[in-house]
């Protein structure tokens, strides 16, 4: 059978350095071929080379057996190739709908007739998203679920996935791979790039893992199991599992002192009468489905939302109480919010890492000197490159150049660089590789274990259960429900959750 993209001695150099490096590819028809590998692996960046994204510097693609070579992403559209980006690439001013029929527009459109087309289509997705609505009024969840929608509505016979189900519920993962598979029952080929190994050994035909920017293995899924996935991404066995440690009583950290209260705080119907404590040398894991309300409460808390003026509630912070009109003052404070969408709120994309480091002590006036200081920049960015393990050229590289991993690294370090008392991460692992997600739960264990407040929001009910202390469940816009660790099970979060 001859391949739908044969990728040949592919190879892409940034500055000298190659992101990948003669790698051979292939895609059958009607198969799911995973892409697996560390962050910086290069699996991004083979994937944007098929899909016009970027241009290869050496290297040939063949479609159908044909030479081609895609000037941008339409060209590649229009030859049956697209893409789900890992950060979206929606348009935030348009709606739902608008975004969908992107480039299908007609010279007269009635949006009436639009919104009536996007809503059955996402209805025969099972993606729960109201099609008026603004993308940039939507969670990163949604605006995943808008993204997947939009490629599999230009009915192209080859779609590139890059960490789809990074954000999505569990029951929303399960939509998506019913819909994977019915894309594969009509013929459409289909490339899955995930760090979530269990699902690229469940849901492949065939997986591929790079590492360093090189092939390292390929072959019929069956053949492969977690370790020795983890074997190839890595160079070497991971010591101990990353999820499958149970949490005995002993294990836990004692409550320190009460640093934030939080009582009866209301944000119109997303956030309703909402109220928990969070204690220092302690982490705090908070779970929820998507309009559970678990980010908006904590946006509130850092200042980013502002709660209702009237009965909106009150909030105390280290023993006073607040009300932040604008972030700023919350970092001053000691609040620092590590967000889930690295790339709309996490960096400034077109500035360099060391200059994404030294903005986290500006914003909260902790520099040496009022002017900027160079040597202070190089200093701090050197200290948080080696405490979390940034991989990249130098210092100077922009954040847009780095994988996704290393993106969160730096979102991470230029909060931590502001000295804060308490921490918030909210999905601190999305789109992070195995490697790499080990290293940043040493991290964040080792904050609480110095004594910072820290809380940990995530979709993955795993993650929450191995880093909490004590984990709150988030229900219809308030905490419902504080579990022990030690008596947590993924069913029992799940229910509490949902019912």
């Amino acid at each position: 059978m001859q391949p739908v993209i044969e990728l040949r001695k592919m190879t892409k150099a940034y500055r000298g350095v190659p992101a990948v490096k003669d790698v051979d590819f292939t895609l059958m028809k009607g198969e799911v071929h995973a892409l697996l590998g560390e962050n910086g692996a290069g699996k991004s960046t083979l994937t944007k080379i098929m899909a016009g994204v970027v241009e290869a510097t050496s290297g040939e693609i063949l479609h159908n057996g044909q030479k081609v070579a895609f000037a941008n992403p339409h060209e590649a559209l229009q030859n049956g190739i697209a893409m789900v980006f890992q950060e979206t690439s929606l348009v935030p001013s348009m709606t739902v709908a608008q975004n969908i029929y992107l480039g299908e527009e007609r010279f007269l459109n009635r949006l009436r007739g639009i919104y009536i087309a996007a809503q059955q289509f996402l209805q025969s997705l099972n993606f729960s998203v109201d099609p008026t609505a603004s993308v940039s009024a939507l969670g990163a969840a949604k605006r995943q679920m808008v993204e997947i929608a939009r490629a599999v509505h230009h009915k192209a016979d080859v779609i590139i996935f890059d960490e789809p189900t990074a954000t999505l519920t569990p029951e929303e993962k399960r939509h998506f791979f019913a819909l994977m598979k019915r894309l594969k029952a009509s013929g459409v080929s289909i490339v899955f790039i995930t760090h979530a190994l269990e699902e690229a050994l469940a849901h492949a035909d065939r997986i591929s893992i790079l590492r360093d920017g090189e092939l390292i293995e390929t072959g019929p899924a069956a053949d492969f199991d977690r370790n020795m996935v983890v074997r190839a991404m890595v160079g070497r066995a991971l010591t101990g599992e990353i999820y499958n440690r149970r949490r005995e009583a002993s294990d836990l950290r004692k409550r320190g002192r009460q640093i934030l209260s939080v009582r009866d705080v209301s944000m119109g119907n997303m956030v309703r009468n909402n109220s928990f404590s969070i204690f220092e040398g302690q982490i705090t894991g908070v779970f929820g489905l998507v309009g559970s309300g678990r980010t908006e409460t904590f946006k509130i808390v850092s200042g980013i939302y502002k709660r209702d003026f009237l009965r909106g509630g009150e909030i105390e912070f280290d023993g006073r109480p607040v009300r932040y009109n604008v972030p700023v003052h919350a970092v001053r404070d000691g609040i620092v919010y590590v967000t889930e969408d690295r790339k709309l709120e996490g960096f400034f994309e077109t500035m360099s890492i060391a200059e994404n480091f030294y903005s986290g002590p500006l914003a909260a006036d902790l520099t040496r000197s009022s002017v900027i200081s160079f040597a202070e920049m190089r200093e701090i960015s050197a200290e948080w490159s080696r405490r979390l393990g940034v991989k990249a050229i130098n210092d100077n590289a922009r954040v847009v150049e780095l994988s996704g991993g290393n993106q969160q690294k730096v979102v991470i370090g230029k909060g931590l660089a502001q000295r804060p008392k308490l921490v918030i991460f909210d999905e601190p692992t999305r789109g992070v590789d195995v490697g790499a997600i080990a290293e940043i739960h040493r991290f964040i264990n080792q904050l609480a274990d110095e004594g910072l407040a820290v809380v940990v929001i995530s979709s993955y009910l795993p993650e929450v259960m191995n880093l909490s202390d004590r984990i709150l469940v988030c229900r219809q816009g308030r905490v419902v429900e504080e579990i022990s660790p030690v008596e947590a099970t993924e069913e029992k979060i799940m229910f509490a959750a949902v019912h």
